[in-house]
């Protein structure tokens, strides 16, 4: 076991660190002539999971390439980072979860989403996300959650929240679910020592955990809803302001970039292969989220009301319109 255990953090500490990265005085954001033509570098803050596969996709396809983009991937650990990355112009556009930037807007932070990122699948059971116990364990449904200890990999965000929904609507109480915060990567160990009761993981961490006996008890991303908006692409209000042709093309090209994807999944799934280093069975397993080209406004709309029940917003409410319009 602990040499399984061993081999899953290796296989997840190479996905967060395998990701194309750049210096940071590239110059990103400059213009330069290729070919008669004017081409701008843009600099992306992303996590380097299965989620972004589309970017990666669209940049392969020539979609950005062909509205005079030069993209450059730099990876962080979480929104937490981008965020910040992009409103100081380190970034020129981030990848993070919604709730993420919910909280941000009502803090006062100037961030504005620009196109969808990825979706839950809608299957139950069989989703991007899910919550994992030990193959012995007794905990059968998300019901059972209740009275437990559940990881999830950030305190206060996306993934307690709607862990909380599904306890809630499989007729258990949220409030009795304890959570901690523990790197996906420690996720197995944790299980395996009983530190937790449960983990609520992504991929590549369900396929590689399954593999080891790990049992599925719930989807809270579906189970909140199928057509759940988990993340977009954002960028600061100053650079809408001051470049909106650049902001348009991107959109664009990424909206390109989400269909490509949506119709051709094995290929979305083999460009994985070029910014971590899944492969083998782990990556034919791996269960792909939903790409739709444009936001759901009703899911964005349940998930706020959410956080809202949950007090991650103080005393205010997120301008979903004015955030994701």
């Amino acid at each position: 076991m602990r040499r399984r255990i061993l081999g899953f953090a290796a296989v997840l500490t190479t996905l967060v660190a395998a990701a194309g990265c750049g210096s940071s005085d590239s110059g990103a954001g400059d213009s330069s002539s290729s070919g008669g033509g004017k081409t701008t570098r843009v600099k992306v803050g992303i996590i380097p999971i299965v989620d972004v596969a589309p970017l990666y996709l669209g940049q392969k396809k020539g979609f950005f390439g062909s509205r005079g983009i030069e993209l450059e991937m730099v990876s962080a650990q979480g929104g937490a980072a981008i965020i910040p990355g992009v409103v100081s112009g380190q970034f020129q556009f981030g990848f993070s979860n919604t709730t993420s930037l919910m909280v941000a807007q009502v803090k006062g932070v100037p961030v504005k989403s620009v196109v969808n990122g990825a979706a839950s699948n809608g299957k139950v059971g069989g989703d991007v996300t899910g919550v994992g116990v030990r193959k012995d364990s007794s905990i059968k449904s998300a019901e059972d959650l209740a009275g437990r200890t559940v990881a999830v990999n950030t305190l206060r965000n996306i993934g307690d929240t709607t862990v909380r929904e599904s306890v809630r609507a499989a007729g258990g109480d949220p409030a009795e679910v304890k959570f901690v915060e523990i790197p996906f990567d420690q996720m197995p160990a944790a299980l395996d020592d009983g530190r937790v009761d449960a983990a609520w993981m992504g991929e590549p961490a369900m396929t590689i955990a399954k593999a080891q006996g790990v049992r599925v008890v719930a989807s809270p991303f579906a189970e909140t809803d199928p057509k759940l908006t988990v993340a977009t692409y954002f960028t600061s209000a100053k650079l809408e302001k001051q470049d909106p042709d650049l902001v348009k093309k991107f959109t664009e090209a990424m909206t390109e970039s989400l269909r490509y994807a949506t119709g051709h999944p094995d290929e979305a799934r083999q460009v994985l292969t070029t910014y971590t280093k899944i492969s083998g069975d782990v990556l034919k397993k791996l269960t792909l989220p939903s790409w739709p080209p444009d936001v759901d406004k009703a899911s964005l709309e349940k998930l706020a009301s959410l956080g809202e029940r949950d007090g991650l917003f103080g005393d205010k409410k997120p301008d979903l319109d004015a955030l994701f319009s």
